[in-house]
């Protein structure tokens, strides 16, 4: 069944839904799919599924989570295809960032990890680098709370993968995706884009926290990560190692903190 295409990262599809004692014809908004083409220096980098918002922040985030560009002053050029379809990318490089020739680039599925750069090992990032006043339970939870706040088309759709960046007191950026990890390739992008220094930041995510989302965050930064989902072993290990305070599995009241257990002022 075909739906309707509407500007906000939705399509309205035609259903029928059971209420429990009869089926009845209507429509559902759900949350869009389509492919986004991301290029450097005009190489196919990598195709991936995403919801075909603020596509030059996850082209840029995801060129800059992989060790590709580092910083704004590298870009030379974006262009972005009327459909949002496609992304353009030029900016100087060296030779260690600059990726491999050879055939087209990959594709990666809406909820696909990632990897394409610098070999894992020199894409670790540094140590979590400021220091921020212990948060504290309260803190914690409010934000979380403002946080659940803005997730729009997760509250529409519940199809969507939800990340934000937060000073301590409120939410400064948040985006969403069909994939974990674009929600956090965009926010990474959005700092990069607008000069934001994330060293003293707070990132606030939905979804469960991996390796590979550690490695992200430590790319970006920020040294706290609270996510409603819980973290796998190795992200645990390399948060610990990073210096980054982990904490996860927020339900109503209570949650978990895995690592860095300092920032929470215990």
């Amino acid at each position: 069944m075909n739906g309707t295409e509407q500007a906000d990262g939705l399509v309205r599809c035609p259903v029928h839904a059971f209420d429990g004692r009869v089926f009845s014809g209507t429509t559902a908004d759900i949350v869009q799919e389509m492919p986004l083409r991301i290029y450097l220096n005009g190489r196919h980098i990598v195709t991936t599924a995403c919801t075909g918002l603020h596509v030059e922040e996850l082209a840029v985030g995801f060129l800059r989570s992989e060790g590709l560009i580092r910083s704004r002053d590298e870009i030379q050029d974006i262009q972005t295809a009327p459909d949002r379809t496609a992304v353009r990318i030029d900016a100087v490089t060296t030779d260690a960032q600059a990726p491999g020739n050879g055939g087209p680039g990959k594709a990666i599925a809406s909820s696909g990890g990632r990897g394409f750069g610098r070999d894992p090992a020199t894409r670790s990032g540094q140590p979590a680098g400021k220091e921020i006043p212990p948060l504290g339970p309260d803190r914690v939870l409010d934000l979380m709370e403002k946080f659940l706040d803005v997730t729009n088309l997760h509250r529409i759709t519940r199809g969507t993968h939800c990340a934000a960046l937060a000073d301590g007191a409120k939410i400064l950026v948040s985006r969403e995706d069909i994939g974990r990890h674009n929600a956090l390739d965009m926010l990474a992008g959005h700092a990069l884009l607008h000069g934001m220094d994330c060293r003293d930041k707070i990132v606030l995510r939905t979804g469960r926290v991996s390796s590979e989302i550690v490695q992200k965050v430590r790319q970006m930064g920020p040294p706290v990560v609270v996510s409603l989902a819980v973290p796998t072993s190795l992200a645990i290990q390399q948060a610990e190692e990073a210096g980054i305070t982990l904490v996860g599995a927020v339900r109503g009241r209570t949650f978990k903190v895995y690592t860095q257990e300092r920032r929470m002022g215990l």
